[in-house]
């Protein structure tokens, strides 16, 4: 976030002498308090300022960097999420390439009955299956896939930061977003959707313009 230069006085300002009403504000700048209303509603809604009814501005002692950061590990995976693109354990390999295409995503989840994650096949792994003289019309994307529990995965109350670490840390394309289901033998996952890198461009974008 960019603050202008008289912005960064009243942040001064209000750090030295806090907390001071909007009036002294303008009369140390030799400013009308209609003049100043903008930029303290701008630092006020970014965080850097605290205003309490008939005390005045405070402090909030974090920086517009601290703010954003605060402000992505408040956000939730379940916010920002897409819809998942999901394929059986005997779709074909080539029909699993033609779903990638026409969805236009870099991952595919692998489901059985009820929507619970058997695998996950990336845009890599049927690239090599196809340069590799297999029949892709008869093999099925279960051969393939990525099985558990060696899939990397996010609930949807993770921290979009955690899922973006998730997928810088992995190097992969995205993760599916899973709700945990108790079963007889221990746990399923149900497919609820996915994060991928586009969500964190778009997150970014997103608070960019709000900024």
């Amino acid at each position: 976030m960019d603050l202008s230069k008289r912005q960064e006085t009243i942040i001064e300002i209000v750090k030295n002498d806090g907390p001071i009403t909007g009036e002294q504000i303008a009369e140390r700048l030799n400013l009308t308090r209609a003049t100043l209303r903008p930029d303290l509603s701008i630092l006020t809604m970014a965080g850097i300022l605290e205003a309490r009814p008939r005390v005045g501005y405070y402090y909030s002692g974090k920086s517009a960097d601290k703010i954003l950061a605060d402000k992505i590990t408040r956000i939730k995976v379940g916010e920002v999420k897409s819809v998942p693109t999901v394929v059986s354990e005997s779709c074909s390999v080539y029909d699993a390439v033609v779903t990638m295409f026409i969805e236009d995503v870099g991952t595919l989840y692998i489901v059985r009955e009820g929507g619970m994650l058997d695998g996950v096949v990336s845009r890599k792994d049927l690239l090599k299956t196809t340069l590799g003289g297999h029949d892709i019309h008869k093999l099925p994307v279960g051969v393939i896939m990525t099985r558990m529990p060696n899939i990397h995965m996010v609930q949807e109350n993770d921290s979009v930061w955690l899922a973006a670490h998730k997928l810088l840390t992995h190097e992969i394309d995205s993760l599916p977003v899973v709700r945990t289901v108790q079963v007889v033998n221990g746990k399923d996952y149900e497919v609820v959707g996915r994060f991928s890198k586009t969500n964190v461009t778009r997150l970014f974008v997103e608070l960019g313009e709000g900024s």
